[in-house]
């Protein structure tokens, strides 16, 4: 259950950087947001493939300056220890 639940929150942080950058990879910024998402995952596995996907990303999405400046607001206070909490989501860009 909580594989899936982890799945679906990369898949919604990959949505995030897209959004924010349009069609094209996160770097800096955005994809240290990336990475950080990926190291709430529960295990080794899940976790080499979030990165592997933050990756694959990153060659496809290239981020604005004001993109880079969201994630960066969102890198420090993002934390898996709440990222399951409604303010744990807006901490790590995950909800509205």
């Amino acid at each position: 259950m909580f594989a899936a639940h982890m799945r679906r929150l990369l898949i919604t942080a990959a949505l995030l950087c897209s959004t924010l950058t349009g069609l094209a990879g996160c770097k800096g910024a955005c994809r240290e947001l990336s990475e950080k998402l990926c190291d709430c995952s529960t295990n080794s596995v899940e976790k080499e493939l979030c990165l592997q996907r933050a990756a694959q990303e990153e060659s496809r999405v290239e981020p604005t300056e004001e993109d880079e400046a969201v994630c960066e607001g969102l890198v420090e206070g993002c934390d898996c220890r709440e990222i399951e909490t409604e303010a744990g989501k807006r901490a790590c860009g995950l909800s509205r």
